[in-house]
């Protein structure tokens, strides 16, 4: 489990407004470092020319997008270059304490702490200053979590609704006009050869459950099996056995079960809703609940492993959410969406980070919505973010198609067998 949640008591970390920082940054080295670290080598970008008109006109900009890879923020960074814009965007604490460096820049470049195990007052503050004072666009990924999916939408938390509507609120009384969020779709492709670039990593995968190289099996075949054995060994871990079934139905079934049982023996507020499909939000109101005495050292040994475990628990969980049904069918599956599943496989089962390329970002800027200072309280849910997620959502889909296109018509091959 990757070190996501930390053992001690939070600290806001602020921005530091440097210009200069981003500037430089921007053009020695963040294409070279997402070339060498993430594999995205090349990028597209289109309608900043929207985002620089809504810069242009003084308006408060939330910056709304879809999060499937760690580059992600990265990539907005070359955005915030065609706008001729630098921005600010709430990162999880996490990020600020991994190493004195990265903490370094990533505060230069407009970064702030968002504290994902609790109520950070402070962090929303600073974001609703930034938007009533409109310094510069405001950068929020409002899944929640990194998807590791990039066609495929999570349910958005109403976090930045909230937040643009109370600096609606201020800007109102200042005279100013309302608060506009911007969604932008970010998507990868793969440009390689997916059988040479992850054949590889699928055999050590295989190898690790103590099978011979399943070779014979076309790679969306392989890797179904794989995520059959990661499922069971997750059933038994959490249930006692493996159960039989659907696969995804029996992955629904190990995280409501599992899931209600933690809100119970805790006593969250989520266990009252079994049947919520937030995964991340129900995940984060665990942690809120079984954080503060682990940081406050005062649980015995055995206390202290007991929530440990369910804590990870929550984590793995919320990984296997991250599964889309459908999504490698094994007839003209997207290349892209072949790598992405093997990554995904390898974090969750290995702990570890594993990056394959060449990769092209494309990046679409939506026309602005307006957040109207209050909620309607009518809608089941914030219609802020149900617009925003809408948007998100087709322009996915457009870009899906975009690519299906262009693959067919070039002669290529969407099968993810190389």
């Amino acid at each position: 489990m990757f070190e996501i949640v930390l053992e001690e008591p939070y600290e806001f970390v602020p921005p530091i407004e440097s210009d200069a920082w981003c500037w430089v940054f921007r053009r020695v080295a963040l294409r070279r470092f997402m070339s060498k670290t993430y594999h995205v080598d090349t990028f597209e970008c289109r309608g900043a020319e929207k985002l620089r008109r809504s810069v242009e006109s003084g308006a408060g900009i939330v910056l709304a997008a879809n999060h499937s890879r760690l580059a992600d923020p990265l990539s907005i960074g070359v955005l915030a270059g065609e706008a001729r814009t630098e921005l600010f965007a709430m990162a999880s604490w996490h990020l600020f304490k991994e190493s004195w460096w990265q903490r370094f820049l990533i505060r230069r470049m407009g970064a702030f702490s968002v504290y994902r195990e609790g109520n950070d007052r402070q962090s929303v503050n600073c974001a609703i200053d930034i938007l009533t004072e409109n310094r510069r666009p405001l950068l929020i990924f409002p899944e929640g979590a990194v998807s590791r999916h990039c066609d495929r939408l999570m349910e958005l938390m109403d976090g930045p609704g909230f937040i643009a509507r109370q600096a609606t609120k201020r800007r109102e009384k200042q005279g100013k006009g309302p608060v506009v969020i911007h969604p932008v779709a970010i998507r990868y492709s793969f440009d390689g050869d997916v059988q040479a670039t992850l054949g590889p990593d699928v055999e050590a995968l295989e190898r690790t459950f103590s099978w011979r190289p399943q070779t014979h099996l076309p790679i969306h075949q392989r890797l179904r099996k794989i995520g059959a054995a990661l499922l069971a060994l997750k059933e038994v871990e959490y249930l006692g056995q493996p159960s039989d079934g659907d696969p995804h139905e029996r992955a629904d079934e190990l995280i409501a079960t599992t899931l209600r049982r933690i809100e119970q023996k805790w006593k969250c507020a989520g266990g009252a809703d079994p049947g919520a499909k937030n995964i991340v939000a129900r995940v984060k109101k665990i942690r809120t609940v079984v954080l503060p005495e682990l940081i406050e050292k005062k649980l015995s040994a055995e206390e202290r492993e007991e929530r440990w475990r369910d804590l990870s628990a929550c984590y793995y969980l919320q990984q296997i959410a991250h599964y889309p049904r459908g999504y490698l069918t094994g007839q003209n599956d997207l290349p892209e969406r072949v790598v992405e599943t093997v990554e995904r496989m390898i974090e969750d089962f290995q702990s570890r980070a594993s990056y394959h390329g060449p990769l092209h970002c494309t990046i679409v800027v939506d026309d602005p919505i307006e957040v109207p200072a209050t909620r309607d309280r009518s809608a089941d849910s914030d219609p802020a973010m149900q617009h925003t997620a809408e948007r998100l959502q087709a322009m996915l889909d457009g870009l899906v198609a975009e690519r299906r296109g262009a693959l067919f018509a070039t002669g290529g091959t969407t099968d993810g067998h190389g």
